[in-house]
């Protein structure tokens, strides 16, 4: 399916949903305080994957996953998870949300912290053990949070959510406010943790949106604009950007930008064909990649 509307039929992924259905969200209408967010979203899940939540900010992205986490109750339409309604404590426990505050208290260290979150999720002492050393932050152990960095919180938090194993993860712009580097640590951390898993991803990155994802679903003005897989998604245009070790006569004819050599393409099958020339040439390619993103079509 190439397009989907929050206004028409139940959305799905292009795939075969012969699968249980671990998220079924029917014409969810929601907000705060009476005002509507979201307007009649519907959209199913079946397979594990990461399924990208995109969306300019303000779109409705953290509304959604407070009421997919029971959290906000729907003015109108229904969210089952595993076939029952959210606000079954039965379905509630088969999910974990992870918001964009890390919620750390204060006054425990790290690892005093995680014994607390351990107790409330009814996980078990060895448990907390094994997410210091799979987030790699045990050397944090007896540090407190005022003492971190935004991405060592950003660490500590995500081992909170794989306290216990969940069969979905809702994971709220995870690298909102980071660095590069450590944003994208954290994206190879979740990649590695949530294998086997359906995880929504919130992100207003549409690069990052490319780099972790197989499916995006696009949240405009609190509706779903489309919900597909991203290899789906091509835009008008495919511009390659090349760098190189020095300059050559060989791309006396390619456009130029900053460090960047381009030429437009008919798509990216195109790319293997035209780098194996320049190669055969004596180009020295250091880097290829697509300079433009097709994703941001999907925000206008």
């Amino acid at each position: 399916m190439a397009t989907t509307s929050s206004s028409g039929p139940l959305a799905r992924p292009p795939l075969s949903s012969d699968g249980p259905v671990e998220i079924d969200c029917r014409s969810v209408t929601s907000g705060y305080l009476g005002s509507r967010v979201l307007h009649r979203v519907s959209f199913r899940i079946t397979e594990p994957s990461i399924y990208v939540v995109l969306g300019p900010n303000g779109a409705g992205k953290t509304t959604l996953f407070r009421t997919l986490a029971g959290i906000l109750r729907p003015y109108e339409g229904e969210v089952f998870v595993g076939g029952e309604p959210i606000d079954r404590q039965s379905s509630r426990d088969r999910l974990h949300y992870l918001t964009h505050m890390d919620g750390l208290p204060d006054g425990l260290q790290v690892r005093e912290a995680l014994e607390l979150f351990a107790r409330a999720e009814r996980a078990r002492p060895r448990d907390v053990d094994r997410v210091l050393d799979q987030l790699e932050i045990r050397d944090l152990s007896t540090k407190f949070p005022s003492q971190l960095s935004a991405g060592q919180r950003k660490r500590v938090s995500i081992a909170r959510v794989f306290l216990r194993e969940r069969s979905i993860y809702l994971l709220d712009e995870p690298t909102a406010n980071l660095d590069p580097k450590v944003a994208r640590e954290i994206r190879e951390l979740i990649l590695k943790l949530s294998r086997e898993k359906v995880v929504l991803y919130s992100s207003h990155n549409l690069f990052e949106a490319r780099e972790i994802g197989r499916y995006v679903l696009v949240i405009k003005s609190g509706e779903l604009a489309r919900f597909d897989r991203i290899e789906n998604v091509r835009g008008s245009r495919f511009v390659l950007g090349i760098r190189v070790l020095e300059p050559s006569p060989a791309l006396a004819d390619y456009d130029h930008e900053g460090e960047y050599y381009l030429r437009e393409l008919s798509g990216p099958e195109e790319v293997p064909t035209v780098l194996r020339d320049l190669m055969s040439k004596g180009v020295k390619v250091r880097e290829a990649r697509e300079m433009e993103n097709p994703l941001e079509e999907l925000f206008t």
